[in-house]
């Protein structure tokens, strides 16, 4: 059965007709064509697939979509505005926090949502945020730093 949906995702409105058991992550990949979120291990386990529903980071590959139907949905697309990286992006260039890449989109929507929420984060607070996000390049620690230095550049333009 097809169930008609609108989702927003990236600020734009996108109205899809979806199988009830079609996944989130299909939809943003296959229907709308925005391949940054990657599919890792479709179990939730990886965090690769992870994008901000109203806001909070979700693994793309548990959620069907017809459960987001007027949801407000960013993926790593999402991030740039007007051409310009945000600036957990510039900070994950400058500290050298991307290997492969492959886990990068998810990790930075999981540091977006804590960024979000608490301007000023912990160590131990950026490692909780992030704990649902593996890497197996980079060994996390240029990963909590280019977190933290986000942080306070973006709290030095506030």
């Amino acid at each position: 059965m097809d169930h008609s949906i609108t989702l927003k995702i990236n600020g734009e409105f996108y109205k899809l007709n979806v199988k009830s058991n079609v996944l989130l992550l299909d939809v943003i990949r296959d229907e709308i064509g925005l391949t940054g979120t990657k599919r890792g291990c479709d179990t939730g386990e990886c965090g690769a697939c992870t994008v901000l529903i109203e806001g909070e980071p979700v693994n793309s590959c548990l959620v069907l979509a017809i459960e987001v139907d007027g949801k407000d949905i960013l993926t790593v697309e999402g991030l740039v505005k007007n051409g310009q990286l945000h600036p957990l992006q510039i900070a994950f260039v400058e500290e050298g926090a991307i290997q492969c890449g492959f886990c990068t989109p998810g990790v930075l929507l999981s540091a977006k949502a804590l960024l979000n929420t608490n301007p000023n984060p912990t160590e131990e607070e950026i490692k909780t945020a992030i704990a649902g996000n593996l890497c197996r390049c980079t060994g996390y620690t240029k990963i909590i730093k280019a977190i933290n230095s986000a942080a306070k550049k973006m709290q030095r333009k506030e």
